[in-house]
């Protein structure tokens, strides 16, 4: 089965991005400092592909495959 993104959302500390199996995973905002400093309007602004997260933007990619692998 192939697993994708299919939405993005946050909070003050945390990056949480939902899944096609039902899997919601929760990351730190830390760990991504563009996003982290980034306005509620620019992290709204995201392209959601089968492989991952961009903001074009701010100019922040995030792989699916990195976050799974926990990085």
């Amino acid at each position: 089965m192939s697993v994708s993104p299919t939405s993005v959302r946050f909070d003050e500390q945390t990056m949480w991005v939902e899944l096609s199996d039902g899997r919601t995973l929760g990351v730190p905002l830390a760990w991504f400092p563009r996003l982290q400093k980034a306005t509620p309007e620019q992290r709204a602004n995201v392209e959601i592909s089968l492989v991952g997260l961009h903001w074009d933007e701010i100019d922040e990619a995030v792989s699916l495959a990195g976050l799974l692998a926990g990085r």
